[in-house]
């Protein structure tokens, strides 16, 4: 199954984007799908991730209270509100077999989406 995230784009701080993860298949209900950002000089890091058949989701603590992540059938969301400066990243989806914060327990990464946030 491969993830393929979409929804970036040009944004004021206090803006709020939508990404979506589209799965080309479904989704095992012991998959976790994962958020991570990357930018410019930067690791990859954890932004946030949902069981897919618990729904259970867990958040980083820079986004917490302000991103949503969610999901349908076979494709994840990420709701981003009062975005900041410091959210400007490429954004990526992956999926793993249990919950992890560390990209390498993630597989399947798509092309990521670019999420540039003017101040």
């Amino acid at each position: 199954v491969q993830l393929q995230a979409s929804g970036g784009g040009l944004v004021q701080a206090g803006g709020s984007l939508r990404l979506s993860c589209a799965a080309s298949g479904a989704i095992y209900s012991s998959s976790v799908v994962g958020w991570f950002r990357q930018a410019p000089g930067k690791v990859r890091e954890f932004v946030a991730a949902i069981r897919w058949g618990r729904r259970s989701t867990y958040y980083a603590d820079s986004v917490k209270g302000r991103f949503t992540i969610s999901r349908d059938t076979n494709t994840a969301y990420l709701q981003m509100d009062n975005l900041k400066p410091e959210d400007a990243a490429v954004y990526y989806c992956g999926r793993a077999t249990e919950l992890a914060y560390a990209p390498a327990q993630y597989k399947y990464w798509g092309q990521g989406t670019l999420v540039t946030v003017s101040s």
